[in-house]
């Protein structure tokens, strides 16, 4: 069979299939959820009525809906509709579907091709598709749960329309599930199981949005209820009804499924959600962000490296000892691994946002940064230069320096930037923690200067 084929037409319906495939929503009517998108005379139902959707990208989490919108537009378009994934295809099978469908359009036929996780081709395989979807010889469908923005080549996603597709509500996924319980044809019906709405509840708040992953575990709970003729057999009375309940229900959970990508969006939002937390001094927030990235299976030494960045971006040198409790915790995660780690990591977390904040090293390292780029890259004054020959020392190197020692201030009048940035300040320590009596030293040090180049100019005019 080739890896290209259009949709078959309904048929009886296959009890072997999982019951997520089996309950699939054949017209926009059975569909539930993304009424932003579909609900009456919102614009993709309107352009799907209309048989005229475009190319478009379905982009959203798992189990949202995404592959059944591409099939209920291949049963309401007037097009022919080829499937095929971007895990199994090649470059040679996509130019044979573009050379296919562009002889189709010679005859008046169109195409509409549907490639799932579109996010998996690579620039190659993208570009195959653009001058076909730009001619109009393909309507394309992708679906993806990544970015469009940083997964889809800008030309291709520029000719293409994107629909956000958001997770699935619990009322919603609630809603779907009593649906399989009493569908008789395509769902669980004949095996006559009951759930309470708290049990199915129960399935959705655990399934994170996912209408897969909610029909998944409904169908094991479901083989998981005794029969009640092995039932009154174990024990000689027959139960009540054939239901499945909650401890049913956490035997077929085991683990509760949350949505993660340790390399896609939902990796960055969750890291920013807890950086953001910690700047924002909540510490209830910062450990439910942490607990929800460890528990997904991000690489807690990953989360250490960013920890050790919120110290030194958002605490610097108002709480200096920010930074080595970072480090420590990284270190113990990298010494007693995990799951027990993870309690250094929440100190460090719960540390800093409790912490005195300051972006004062932040701020200033981003304005050197600035002006080495946009300046001069003047050369080092010499009275700062090292003079270690007799050359050198000819040449004027380290003429003029000041040995701060022999002062009694310790702060010579001496300029240390170059010429162009003469004057430059660039920390600017705040009135927080630890930074406070840095700012109350800094002070210090520029009377001390002062006093210094004034002591130096009295001693001159004495001179002279």
């Amino acid at each position: 069979m080739s890896l290209f084929q259009p949709i078959p037409n309904a048929g009886p319906t296959d009890t072997t299939r999982p019951l997520a495939d089996r309950m699939r929503p054949r017209t926009l009517d059975e569909y539930v959820g993304q009424e932003h998108l579909i609900g009456p005379g919102k614009p993709l139902r309107v352009s799907i009525e209309r048989d005229d959707p475009g190319s478009i990208i379905f982009w959203g989490p798992p189990g949202t809906g995404k592959t059944t919108l591409a099939k209920i537009i291949a049963n309401m378009t007037k097009a022919e509709f080829i499937e095929f994934s971007a895990v199994l295809a090649g470059i040679k099978e996509i130019k044979q579907v573009m050379a296919d469908a562009e002889r189709a359009r010679q005859y008046g036929t169109r195409t509409i091709v549907f490639i799932d996780e579109i996010h998996r081709f690579n620039k190659a395989q993208q570009d195959a598709f653009l001058p076909h979807v730009e001619k109009g010889n393909i309507r394309l469908i992708g679906a993806t749960t990544e970015n469009p923005s940083f997964e889809i080549n800008s030309a291709l996603l520029s000719r293409c329309r994107v629909y956000v597709l958001n997770p699935l509500t619990e009322e919603q996924i609630v809603l779907l599930l009593r649906r399989a319980l009493e569908d008789r044809d395509r769902g669980l019906g004949e095996m006559n199981r009951t759930a309470s709405d708290d049990v199915l509840k129960k399935i959705a708040s655990y399934t994170s949005g996912d209408a897969r992953s909610a029909y998944n575990v409904l169908e094991v709970a479901a083989g998981l209820v005794p029969s009640p003729l092995l039932a009154k057999e174990a024990s000689g009375v027959p139960p009540e009804q054939s239901e499945i309940t909650d401890d049913i229900v956490h035997d077929a959970l085991q683990r509760r499924i949350l949505l993660y990508d340790k390399t896609g969006e939902e990796h960055y939002n969750l890291i920013s959600a807890l950086h953001k937390s910690v700047r924002n001094s909540d510490p209830d927030a910062a450990l439910y962000w942490l607990g929800r990235m460890l528990e997904a299976g991000e690489d807690p030494l990953y989360i250490a490296r960013r920890v050790v960045r919120m110290a030194v971006e958002d605490i610097g040198l108002a709480d200096p000892n920010a930074l080595s409790l970072c480090m420590a915790a990284r270190d113990a995660v990298d010494f007693i691994g995990m799951p027990e780690g993870n309690l250094a990591l929440a100190q460090a977390v719960v540390y800093l946002s409790v912490a005195p904040k300051s972006n004062a090293l932040y701020t200033a390292y981003g304005s050197v940064t600035e002006d080495v780029e946009r300046t001069a890259a003047e050369p080092v004054p010499l009275h700062l230069r090292n003079a270690p020959t007799s050359l050198m020392k000819g040449l004027g190197y380290g003429k003029g320096y000041q040995y701060a020692h022999d002062l009694e201030s310790k702060v010579a009048d001496m300029e240390c930037l170059p010429e162009n940035l003469r004057g430059r300040v660039y920390y600017q320590p705040t009135g927080e923690g630890i930074e406070k009596r840095i700012r109350e030293r800094v002070e210090e040090i520029k009377r001390q200067r002062s006093h210094t180049k004034q002591a130096a100019s009295a001693r001159q005019k004495k001179e002279s």
